[in-house]
């Protein structure tokens, strides 16, 4: 059953905002900067905005559609958080409850050897202490000799083992005390999954993306047909992802050694934090479901939490001005983030070419999915798609 009570209708074009977009992104497409590319708008429960653009599989001319797939990346993470969210609802889980009462075998330990004491709080907010292979300098770093996957990877392990190795790698700070993006959603998957007696696919289904009418969300694409082909930044035009091929988000890290293909393999393990596909129109809906709240699928206490900064202050790497919540960033100082966005403006991304922001005090959600990494989730586009959508719409201050 969905949720009746969600409202997002097809609005009035909004002529001046969807000439702005499209040329933000006809832009990236003709400097080969984006191969092809999704972008909505809604403000006020209308959507306002709808355009595919380029290909979604480049040398076999198939043109980008509305409908098409992608895998999500971080994307996923917005989804998972908010499962556990709604275990929170429902009072099965505790924010600030130990995580060793539900996963008692993951036990990490600090790097003098304590136990630490882990909470689900600390997990959705990337306080936990825990980190990502990808950020490590070589193949010599702690977690890619334990054998640690990002879920992006053809790991061929379960979702426990890759549990397994986490726990035997020492936490980087005391869980409270620093802010370190990681692979605590992935934890908290394994959570959501061993209390809910389901594996995390069907439990995602069973708490948000069935509820929410999000059909094309899991994390296996059935339709490979829709799924769009990923591509990677390169000169003179980005070139298709090859299975197996790392690239690495900035300098310096070893990168992630991507596997396409995992999105169509039902042996892969779910990555909370990084394993599913999905379209933009569905995420979409989480997005309007949770910036207009009214209980439809979590009660507006939880959503301001979600919405709070959990940091106690700290700056987010290379984020001047934003802070993080419970599943994504949080705008604390615009000036700071020389950006137009209002404060208190949700936003992340995904590695394989995507951006979101919601501005709740604009009434808005932008969800700009692309098929082509890094550009989509932190190249000019995601600035220029901001800077146009703000530039075209009145905003009260």
């Amino acid at each position: 059953m969905t949720i009746s009570a969600l409202s997002l209708h097809a609005g009035i074009p909004h002529v001046s905002l969807s000439s702005c977009i499209q040329a933000a992104v006809q832009h990236a497409l003709d400097q080969r900067r984006l191969v092809g590319a999704v972008v909505l708008v809604a403000r006020n429960g209308q959507l306002i905005h709808r355009q595919a653009a380029g290909w979604a599989d480049r040398e076999n001319r198939r043109p980008m559609t509305v409908d098409a797939i992608f895998r999500l990346a971080s994307a996923s993470k917005p989804i998972v958080s908010t499962a556990a969210l709604v275990l929170v609802a429902q009072g099965r889980l505790g924010l600030d409850e130990s995580i060793e009462r539900w996963l008692p075998e993951f036990l990490p330990r600090l790097t003098d050897g304590r136990p630490a004491r882990i909470t689900v709080r600390q997990l959705l907010s990337h306080t936990a202490g825990l980190g990502y292979r990808f950020f490590e300098a070589d193949a010599n770093g702690p977690y890619a000799l334990a054998g640690v996957s990002d879920g992006m990877d053809a790991s061929g392990i379960s979702l426990d083992e890759n549990l397994r190795r986490i726990a035997t790698v020492p936490l980087l700070y005391e869980p409270g005390m620093a802010w370190g993006y990681s692979l605590a959603i992935d934890v908290v998957g394994a959570l959501i999954g061993r209390i809910q007696g389901t594996s995390l696919n069907e439990a995602v289904q069973q708490l948000v993306t069935g509820p929410l009418g999000m059909a094309d969300s899991g994390f296996i694409a059935h339709d490979p047909q829709r799924v769009a082909t990923a591509y990677v930044n390169d000169t003179p035009q980005p070139h298709p992802l090859a299975e197996g091929e790392t690239v690495s988000p900035f300098e310096g890290a070893v990168g992630i050694p991507y596997s396409p293909e995992r999105i169509f393999d039902p042996q892969a393990f779910p990555s909370g934090g990084a394993g599913m596909a999905g379209t933009a129109a569905d995420f979409l809906r989480l997005l309007e479901a949770l910036r207009q709240g009214g209980d439809a699928l979590l009660p507006n206490e939880l959503i301001a939490e979600m919405a709070r900064d959990q940091t106690g202050g700290q700056e987010l790497p290379n984020a001047p001005g934003f802070g993080f919540g419970l599943g994504f960033s949080v705008l604390r100082d615009r000036a700071l983030a020389a950006s137009p966005e209002s404060e208190g403006t949700w936003r992340w991304g995904g590695a394989y070419g995507h951006s979101w922001f919601v501005d709740r005090a604009q009434g808005l959600s932008v969800v700009a999915f692309t098929n082509t990494l890094y550009e989509g989730m932190a190249g000019r586009f995601v600035t220029d798609l901001r800077d146009a959508v703000y530039g075209a719409l009145e905003v009260v201050r």
